[in-house]
C-alpha cells in the first residue's frame, strides 16, 4: 500500500519546494533493500561512536596536559620567587659581614678618643682607615665614585644645583662638587652635586 505525504525542504540557498514522498516502504531512502545494507549503517554508527570517544578522550588528555603544564608553571614560579628571595638575603648577609670590621674599628676609635691621653692627630689616623676600609668594601660590592674633577656637565651623571661664572673654562664644565655621586654595577644610585660654569 502506497502512502504518500507532501514534505516541505529547503536547500541551503533557502529556497523551499514541496516534494511527495513515499513512505510505503518501497523508498530505498527511507528503508533498506537488503540486510548487508542496515549491517553497513550500523557499522557506520559503530565508527561514529568510536570515533567520538576516541576524540573524548584525546579531549580529556589534553585537558590533563593543561593542568599539568599550569601546575608546573605555578611551581616554577613559586620556586624562581624563593630563590630570588634566598639570594637577595645571601647578597645582603655577605655585604653586613664585610661591613662588621668597620663596626669594629669605629668602636675603637670612639674608644681611643675617650681615653685621657688621646691626641687628634691619632684620632684622624684612626678615622682615615676606617674610611679606606668601607671604600675598599663599596667596591668590593660594585660601588664607584663618579667622577666630577675636569669634567663636562652629564645630567645622568651629575645633578647642577648651583651656577658661576669662569671665563677660563668652558661653559657647562663642572666647576665643583658638593657632594660626591655613585655608580653600583654600571647604574648611577646617588647623582653628583655639582656647580657648573654658565658664563
Amino acid at each position: 500500500m502506497t502512502e504518500e505525504k507532501k514534505v516541505t525542504v529547503e536547500n541551503e540557498d533557502g529556497d523551499v519546494a514541496e516534494i511527495n514522498a513515499d513512505f510505503s516502504g518501497n523508498d530505498t531512502g527511507a528503508q533498506f533493500e537488503t540486510d548487508s545494507d542496515l549491517t553497513e549503517e550500523i557499522s557506520e554508527d559503530d565508527n561514529s561512536a568510536a570515533e567520538v570517544e576516541k576524540l573524548q578522550n584525546e579531549l580529556k588528555e589534553m585537558r590533563e596536559q593543561v593542568l599539568r603544564a599550569r601546575a608546573d608553571f605555578d611551581n616554577f614560579r613559586k620556586r624562581t620567587a624563593r630563590e630570588k628571595t634566598e639570594l637577595a638575603a645571601t647578597v645582603e648577609q655577605a655585604f653586613l659581614k664585610d661591613l662588621l670590621p668597620l663596626l669594629d674599628n669605629l668602636n675603637r676609635a670612639s674608644d681611643a678618643a675617650d681615653a685621657e691621653n688621646s691626641d687628634a692627630e691619632t684620632l684622624r689616623k684612626g678615622i682615615e682607615m676606617i674610611k679606606r676600609e668601607t671604600v675598599a668594601v663599596m667596591e668590593k660590592h660594585g660601588l664607584e665614585q663618579i667622577e666630577t674633577g675636569g669634567k663636562m656637565f652629564d645630567p645622568n651623571f651629575h645633578q647642577a644645583v648651583g651656577t658661576v661664572q669662569d671665563d677660563s673654562k668652558e661653559d657647562g664644565m663642572i666647576a665643583a662638587e658638593f657632594q660626591p655621586g655613585y655608580i653600583a654595577r654600571g647604574r648611577v644610585i646617588r647623582p653628583s652635586m655639582v656647580q657648573v660654569i654658565s658664563n
